[in-house]
């Protein structure tokens, strides 16, 4: 039966001008192959095909078919996947098309001329862009069987160059100086390009107002390895990567297996890219195996490889750490100023190693106090033109996974020589300053020094004596915790943002299996310290902003954040808006304090963690620069990291520009220190996601022990598929399937930030407590299934399950909507494109 919408006229008279009737046996094999040869370059599914041929019945379906399979087996198609085609050879397609059809066609020979300028429409077509599949690519083993290279022709004049960043194993975009936007490049017409990779790109007009391309070089690879789980059969193995924004998989022949075994997690490095896009995989070899998937070491490492952590230091690199002498020489004690008499003692984490800050403290004779600032003096150890130093900028931070730390200076300097460690005499680079007990700063000091800890305190014993226990260092601890709230007070009433995101801890047996998560508590202890470096790193950086009161100023590592986007805020207003909180955005000068004011009206609430986390996305990412830019959310005009060098590169940058500059050196060039500043940030962002994906693998594992239990949880997160649910005890995220809610069908609200059921018209939104069972949890994939809460009769329930599987029943065979199989050519049962 003809639908109403089909369209067409002109795509029902085109088949009567082919064959002079609408009989399905005058659907020509010559006429479908022209679609192709029209479309050189496209992949067409059948169902595009039957739309330009007007097919409405069913015998005019199974002629498109057989005529498919036809031109597959004479070699002039190509399956893709399912029943998707495209040309086999391109370049011959107009003298194929006389040679199948026997007779001599002028008009086939233009095509090409009129084809030269084709719009968007026409490149792009009005179908969905086909994308690569997630499946292991096991029909394609054959590379014989793929279609030739494609090339594509394109002047550099009408190119543009940028860098590729990857959004969704559906498309990426590419970031160029020579776009005012960032540009759309679906996965198929990527070349195979990855995260980082320097591209060439063709512009193709716009889609949904978004400029879109197609790449036609890959300039420059910045890592060809993926990481992924190897599936082997046959003795050929294909890595199906870990990265969800991965869009292929890598074949890797049996020789290049190097004795990885199926269902091991593998690096896997590219060898060879195919020149084209028409379903082969590219191809691979195994560099390393980390067992088999899902075991913690596996997991971990493959996190590390997938990021690029490095697992060791280079040798010369080691060997360069060990030859440091411990012995200080009194040269080098008589050339800094001598804290070693002084009260000095250090605050961190219970497990930590590297103490790279210290804080002393000492009453002057006017009744003010002097507190200082003592940091590890890294740079005194790692000079520049060494191993050392190539390998921490290389590195230029330290990764904190959840069981292990990935240093950025080996473990003789970070937890050896530079830590300042209890009862030993250590260098130090140090910020001293001359303070009331109101907070009022007087004078700033910063220079060379060394000092002698007294004592290494954890955090939960500072804070101990904060909470009024009478031990050795009560009264400084009380002293220096009072100042620093009167530090705190200033920030807040220049405009600080008090919004924090809550960190997630794991309590880890001896071989790393998670026994609790639990949400870590920031109490004056920390707030304490945290106070006095943010002190130190501004005064830091306004010390050498001022050194020249004209520009060019005096080159400096600082740390910016600016203000966030108008735009971002009012999204941001609207979301707070849903759970019954206002933002006045009319006034600029008020944002911080309206968002301080939001932060406080949400402590202890079911949205808190929502909405405070939102609020941090919605700020602009804070970056290293040379550029005295200020810091937004600190309200501070200059910033600086100067205060942790033993973990991060900036630091150590800072501190050798503030030591150059007291000793009277001249400006140093800026281009050489922003390109390392950009590095350092990029650095920082795959540090942050290794960090993210450990965490997320934790929470999968320690939810994986208890699938059946109840928990109570907030909606964090509503997609057209399902809702996520925070569980407020230790964060874990997971997801309610709309389609398994009980009760109703339930459809998303987007505008509102809701789901409606669409019978019962009930509402879920954002921040809504629901009460969830963990239904399953997936440590391949990470990721964590819930289901609501049933507390219906078990009657009702029973009959709801019955009608779900009624409905879900196949009514009969439909090509357009069916997945595979069914009696398409070519079609594999149960594939589907994900």
């Amino acid at each position: 039966m003809k639908r109403k919408d089909d369209s067409a006229a002109p795509r029902a008279n085109r088949a009567k001008a082919a064959s002079g009737s609408p009989d399905a046996a005058l659907i020509s094999q010559d006429l479908v192959f022209r679609i192709f040869r029209d479309n050189p370059e496209k992949v067409l599914a059948y169902r595009q095909i039957s739309r330009r041929l007007g097919v409405t019945t069913r015998e005019q379906r199974d002629e498109v078919f057989s005529h498919l399979k036809a031109l597959k087996k004479a070699g002039l198609l190509t399956l893709v996947q399912n029943d998707e085609y495209r040309l086999t050879d391109p370049a011959n397609a107009p003298a194929a098309t006389d040679a199948g059809s026997g007779r001599s066609s002028r008009k086939n020979e233009a095509a090409p001329a009129r084809r030269s300028a084709r719009s968007p429409e026409a490149e792009f077509g009005q179908d969905p862009v086909v994308h690569r599949r997630r499946e292991a690519g096991f029909d394609f083993p054959d590379a014989a069987s793929t279609t030739d290279s494609r090339r594509r022709h394109a002047s550099h004049a009408d190119t543009i160059v940028g860098t590729v960043a990857l959004a969704t194993d559906k498309f990426a975009f590419v970031i160029s100086e020579e776009s005012e936007s960032d540009v759309r490049v679906f996965t198929d017409r990527l070349r195979f390009a990855m995260q980082g990779d320097t591209v060439r790109l063709r512009l193709r007009g716009s889609r949904d107002g978004r400029p879109v391309g197609d790449v036609v070089e890959v300039l420059k690879r910045v890592r060809p390895e993926v990481v992924g789980r190897l599936q082997v059969r046959g003795g050929i193995g294909f890595v199906k990567p870990d990265n969800r924004k991965m869009y292929f998989d890598v074949f890797v022949p049996f020789e290049n297996l190097h004795g990885a075994v199926d269902g091991e997690k593998v690096l896997v490095r590219v060898t060879e890219f195919p020149e084209d896009d028409a379903g082969r995989s590219p191809l691979g070899e195994v560099v390393r195996s980390f067992g088999q998937a899902g075991a913690n070491e596996a997991e971990i490492n493959a996190i590390m490889a997938e990021f690029g952590l490095p697992f060791e230091f280079p040798a010369e690199v080691e060997e360069e750490s060990e030859s440091i002498s411990e012995i200080i020489p009194a040269s080098e004690v008589g050339r800094r100023r001598d804290f070693r008499h002084i009260t000095t003692f250090t605050i961190d984490p219970a497990d930590a190693k590297d103490f790279d800050d210290a804080l002393s403290i000492q009453k002057l004779e006017n009744g003010h106090w002097e507190i200082g600032v003592h940091i590890a003096d890294v740079t005194h150890y790692v000079r520049p033109g060494t191993a050392l130093e190539e390998e921490a900028k290389h590195r230029a931070t330290s990764v904190y996974l959840v069981d292990r730390v990935i240093p950025m200076l080996p473990e003789r300097l970070s937890n050896g020589l530079c830590s300042l460690r209890p009862n030993e005499d250590k260098l130090t680079f140090s910020a001293v300053f001359e303070l009331d007990e109101n907070g009022k700063l007087y004078e700033s000091w910063f220079g060379k020094t060394i000092i002698h800890s007294d004592r290494r305190f954890a955090y939960e014993e500072a804070q101990e004596r904060i909470e009024g226990l009478e031990s050795d260092y009560t009264a400084e601890i009380q002293l220096m915790n009072s100042i620093a709230k009167k530090l705190c007070a200033q920030r807040f009433k220049q405009g600080a943002i008090s919004f924090e995101t809550q960190e997630v801890k794991f309590k880890l047996d001896e071989n790393g299996k998670p026994l609790g998560v639990y949400v870590k508590e920031r109490k004056d202890a920390h707030k304490m310290i945290e106070e006095f470096m943010l002190l130190a790193n501004r005064k830091v950086a306004e010390f050498v902003f001022k050194l020249k009161a004209r520009k060019p100023r005096f080159t400096m590592v600082y740390r910016v954040h600016e203000a966030p986007d108008p735009d971002r805020l009012q999204t941001f207003a609207l979301f707070a808006k849903k759970f019954g909180h206002h933002l006045d955005l009319a006034n600029p000068k008020k944002i911080s304090t309206e968002l301080n004011d939001l932060s406080m009206e949400v402590m202890g609430r079911p949205e808190q963690n929502v909405l405070q986390t939102l609020a941090v996305r919605t700020m602009s990412k804070a970056i290293y620069t040379t550029e005295p830019l200020g810091h937004f959310g600190l309200a501070f005009e200059h910033y600086s990291h100067f205060t942790s060098p033993i973990r991060r590169y900036p630091d150590m940058m800072a501190h050798r520009l503030l030591e150059h500059y007291l000793e009277g050196g001249k400006n140093v060039d800026v281009e050489p220190v922003e390109e390392e500043c950009k590095h350092s940030s990029e650095r920082e962002k795959v540090a942050a996601s290794a960090e993210r994906a450990s965490i997320k693998y934790k929470q999968v594992e320690f939810m994986s022990e208890v699938i059946g239990e109840t928990f109570t949880g907030v909606v964090s997160g509503l997609t057209e598929r399902g809702m996520y649910v925070e569980i407020e005890e230790n964060k874990c995220e997971g997801m309610v399937r709309l389609s398994e809610i009980p009760g109703d069908h339930f459809e998303l609200d987007r505008d509102n930030y809701r789901i409606v059921g669409q019978r019962t018209k009930r509402i879920i939104q954002f921040g809504d407590e629901l009460q969830v069972i963990v239904k399953s949890a997936n440590l391949l994939d990470r990721t964590i299934d819930f289901e609501l809460v049933d507390n219906r009769p078990d009657a009702v329930k029973q009959r709801e399950l019955q009608e779900r599987r009624e409905n879900s029943k196949p009514r009969g065979y439909r090509p357009e909507r069916s997945s595979g199989g069914g009696g398409r050519p070519g079609g594999d049962k149960g594939k589907r494109r994900r």
